[in-house]
């Protein structure tokens, strides 16, 4: 988790005792879970192993998926599938806020333009009433 930016829902604050019984699960399970890479609890540097709330969620869809006899190898991929899920919704928010920035700086732009039309055009019609253009013969 180096790296990661710990917010309160993430904060790790439980030991693996208390979130194998916050879990309904063993102890070793968490152990094995972390083992086969569902699980990366938060490690102190003396070693021992945090678990966040966030980990307590991830460990409950575990439980639910694995009770309706979806194996290990499922389940991580399913998980892996709600990440990058995820990510692409994130991916399509950030796109969209872009697109509509985009949009309003090119409406803003379009009506700079066309009030310099409309500038130029009474412009060009008060100077066509101030010169006289010779009339050329036929």
């Amino acid at each position: 988790m180096a790296g990661k930016r710990i917010t309160p829902e993430m904060e790790a604050v439980y030991v693996i005792s208390v979130a194998a019984s916050l879990s309904g699960m063993h102890p070793q399970t968490l152990r094995i879970y972390e083992r086969r890479g569902l699980i990366e609890p938060f490690r102190t540097p003396g070693g021992t192993r945090r678990y966040s709330e966030a980990d307590l969620e991830r460990l409950s869809l575990i439980q639910e998926l694995t009770g309706q006899g979806i194996n290990i190898e499922g389940v991580k991929r399913i998980m892996a599938l709600e990440e990058e899920n995820q990510l692409l919704r994130d991916e399509v928010r950030r796109l969209r806020r872009q697109k509509r920035a985009a949009q309003e700086t090119a409406i803003a732009a379009t009506e700079a333009l066309q009030e310099t039309r409309r500038n130029l055009a009474g412009e060009i019609l008060v100077r066509r009433d101030i010169l006289r253009f010779p009339e050329f013969p036929r």
